[in-house]
Protein backbone atom coordinates (compact mmCIF):
# COMPACT_ATOMS: atom_id res chain seq x y z
CA UNK A 1 0.00 0.00 0.00
CA UNK A 2 2.15 2.67 0.47
CA UNK A 3 4.16 2.11 -2.77
CA UNK A 4 0.86 3.68 -4.01
CA UNK A 5 0.52 6.54 -1.48
CA UNK A 6 4.29 7.32 -2.47
CA UNK A 7 3.39 7.83 -6.14
CA UNK A 8 0.29 10.40 -5.50
CA UNK A 9 2.52 11.82 -3.49
CA UNK A 10 4.88 11.89 -6.83
CA UNK A 11 2.00 12.97 -8.67
CA UNK A 12 1.21 15.71 -6.39
CA UNK A 13 5.15 16.93 -5.91
CA UNK A 14 4.95 17.72 -9.94
CA UNK A 15 5.50 21.57 -10.32
CA UNK A 16 5.88 23.94 -13.67
CA UNK A 17 9.60 24.90 -13.69
CA UNK A 18 10.30 28.08 -15.76
CA UNK A 19 13.85 28.62 -14.10
CA UNK A 20 16.93 26.20 -15.29
CA UNK A 21 20.43 25.34 -14.17
CA UNK A 22 23.19 26.37 -17.49
CA UNK A 23 23.56 22.44 -16.97
CA UNK A 24 22.69 20.00 -20.48
CA UNK A 25 20.48 17.36 -19.97
CA UNK A 26 22.09 13.74 -21.13
CA UNK A 27 20.81 12.05 -24.52
CA UNK A 28 20.17 8.99 -22.36
CA UNK A 29 17.88 10.73 -19.90
CA UNK A 30 15.72 12.27 -23.17
CA UNK A 31 15.74 9.13 -24.32
CA UNK A 32 14.75 7.17 -21.43
CA UNK A 33 11.78 10.43 -21.20
CA UNK A 34 10.89 9.17 -24.61
CA UNK A 35 10.53 6.01 -24.02
CA UNK A 36 7.81 5.86 -21.97
CA UNK A 37 5.96 8.88 -23.16
CA UNK A 38 5.09 6.19 -26.22
CA UNK A 39 3.32 4.16 -23.57
CA UNK A 40 0.75 6.99 -22.97
CA UNK A 41 -2.41 5.97 -23.79
CA UNK A 42 -4.17 7.04 -27.10
CA UNK A 43 -7.22 5.76 -28.99
CA UNK A 44 -7.37 2.81 -31.00
CA UNK A 45 -3.82 2.37 -29.74
CA UNK A 46 -2.73 5.24 -33.13
CA UNK A 47 0.37 6.64 -30.72
CA UNK A 48 -0.19 9.09 -33.49
CA UNK A 49 2.61 11.24 -31.64
CA UNK A 50 6.17 12.69 -32.99
CA UNK A 51 9.05 14.09 -31.09
CA UNK A 52 11.34 16.52 -31.64
CA UNK A 53 14.06 17.69 -29.44
CA UNK A 54 15.18 21.06 -30.02
CA UNK A 55 18.58 21.48 -28.51
CA UNK A 56 20.17 24.37 -31.23
CA UNK A 57 20.09 27.91 -29.17
CA UNK A 58 19.06 29.54 -32.20
CA UNK A 59 16.25 27.71 -32.84
CA UNK A 60 15.08 27.04 -29.17
CA UNK A 61 15.29 31.16 -28.99
CA UNK A 62 12.85 31.62 -32.15
CA UNK A 63 10.40 29.51 -30.20
CA UNK A 64 11.18 31.10 -26.98
CA UNK A 65 9.71 34.05 -28.70
CA UNK A 66 6.27 32.67 -30.27
CA UNK A 67 4.69 34.63 -27.53
CA UNK A 68 5.36 36.17 -24.13
CA UNK A 69 4.55 33.17 -21.80
CA UNK A 70 7.09 30.82 -23.76
CA UNK A 71 9.65 32.56 -22.34
CA UNK A 72 11.10 29.95 -20.20
CA UNK A 73 12.87 28.25 -23.19
CA UNK A 74 15.09 30.70 -23.59
CA UNK A 75 16.78 29.14 -20.28
CA UNK A 76 16.42 25.97 -20.50
CA UNK A 77 18.88 23.62 -22.55
CA UNK A 78 16.31 21.90 -24.22
CA UNK A 79 12.55 21.75 -25.61
CA UNK A 80 10.43 18.97 -26.46
CA UNK A 81 7.95 19.31 -29.41
CA UNK A 82 5.20 16.98 -28.98
CA UNK A 83 3.63 16.94 -32.91
CA UNK A 84 0.59 14.90 -33.27
CA UNK A 85 -0.39 13.65 -36.74
CA UNK A 86 -4.25 14.57 -37.26
CA UNK A 87 -4.67 12.16 -39.56
CA UNK A 88 -3.96 9.15 -37.43
CA UNK A 89 -6.29 10.08 -35.21
CA UNK A 90 -8.42 12.50 -36.24
CA UNK A 91 -11.08 12.94 -33.50
CA UNK A 92 -8.68 12.61 -30.62
CA UNK A 93 -5.53 13.65 -31.61
CA UNK A 94 -5.17 16.81 -29.41
CA UNK A 95 -6.44 14.64 -26.70
CA UNK A 96 -3.82 11.39 -27.59
CA UNK A 97 -0.65 13.73 -27.53
CA UNK A 98 -1.70 15.70 -24.38
CA UNK A 99 -1.60 12.04 -22.68
CA UNK A 100 1.94 11.59 -24.39
CA UNK A 101 2.48 15.30 -22.95
CA UNK A 102 1.85 14.30 -19.58
CA UNK A 103 4.13 11.18 -19.61
CA UNK A 104 7.03 13.13 -20.46
CA UNK A 105 6.20 15.77 -17.52
CA UNK A 106 5.77 12.99 -15.31
CA UNK A 107 9.13 11.13 -16.45
CA UNK A 108 11.14 13.81 -16.12
CA UNK A 109 10.23 14.98 -13.00
CA UNK A 110 10.77 10.67 -12.19
CA UNK A 111 14.55 11.72 -13.56
CA UNK A 112 14.46 14.94 -11.37
CA UNK A 113 14.31 16.93 -14.27
CA UNK A 114 11.59 19.68 -14.46
CA UNK A 115 9.82 20.84 -16.90
CA UNK A 116 6.70 23.61 -18.26
CA UNK A 117 4.31 22.84 -20.55
CA UNK A 118 4.37 25.72 -23.03
CA UNK A 119 1.01 26.39 -24.97
CA UNK A 120 1.65 26.15 -28.63
CA UNK A 121 -1.97 25.46 -30.38
CA UNK A 122 -2.16 29.74 -31.07
CA UNK A 123 1.26 29.34 -33.05
CA UNK A 124 0.76 25.97 -34.93
CA UNK A 125 1.66 27.51 -38.53
CA UNK A 126 4.74 29.64 -37.53
CA UNK A 127 6.00 26.14 -35.05
CA UNK A 128 5.21 23.64 -38.10
CA UNK A 129 7.40 26.19 -40.35
CA UNK A 130 10.19 26.74 -37.79
CA UNK A 131 10.32 22.80 -37.13
CA UNK A 132 9.88 21.89 -41.28
CA UNK A 133 6.79 19.81 -40.21
CA UNK A 134 4.77 18.54 -42.58
CA UNK A 135 1.22 19.87 -42.84
CA UNK A 136 -0.91 16.98 -40.73
CA UNK A 137 2.08 17.07 -37.53
CA UNK A 138 0.23 20.13 -35.46
CA UNK A 139 2.63 21.33 -32.76
CA UNK A 140 0.14 20.39 -29.72
CA UNK A 141 3.04 20.98 -26.44
CA UNK A 142 6.67 22.45 -26.67
CA UNK A 143 8.52 21.52 -23.32
CA UNK A 144 10.89 23.46 -21.53
CA UNK A 145 13.24 20.99 -20.29
CA UNK A 146 15.99 21.15 -17.95
CA UNK A 147 17.47 21.00 -14.15
CA UNK A 148 15.19 23.28 -11.68
CA UNK A 149 16.40 26.08 -10.67
CA UNK A 150 14.04 26.55 -8.71
CA UNK A 151 11.18 24.91 -6.10
CA UNK A 152 8.30 26.40 -6.77
CA UNK A 153 5.30 26.21 -3.83
CA UNK A 154 2.03 24.55 -4.74
CA UNK A 155 -0.67 26.56 -6.03
CA UNK A 156 -4.00 27.00 -4.88
CA UNK A 157 -6.17 24.07 -6.69
CA UNK A 158 -10.06 23.89 -5.90
CA UNK A 159 -11.52 21.96 -3.15
CA UNK A 160 -13.01 18.78 -4.51
CA UNK A 161 -16.66 19.85 -2.93
CA UNK A 162 -16.37 22.87 -5.74
CA UNK A 163 -15.41 20.07 -8.56
CA UNK A 164 -17.27 16.62 -7.91
CA UNK A 165 -20.57 16.02 -8.86
CA UNK A 166 -22.79 12.75 -8.13
CA UNK A 167 -25.13 11.49 -11.02
CA UNK A 168 -25.29 14.68 -13.03
CA UNK A 169 -24.07 18.20 -13.11
CA UNK A 170 -25.22 20.22 -10.12
CA UNK A 171 -25.81 17.20 -8.01
CA UNK A 172 -22.41 17.79 -5.55
CA UNK A 173 -21.42 14.68 -4.26
CA UNK A 174 -19.51 16.07 -1.14
CA UNK A 175 -21.49 19.21 0.76
CA UNK A 176 -20.26 22.01 2.54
Amino acid sequence: MSGRCNFLQFLVSRRSIRKFKDKPVPDDLILRILDAARFAPSAKNSQPWEFIIVKDRILKEKIGKIHKWASPLLGAPLAIVVACNREASPTSYLVDCANATMYIMLAAHALGLGTVWIQSLRNVEEIQELLKLPEKLIPVAILAVGWPDESPSPKRRKELKEIVHLDKYGRYWMST
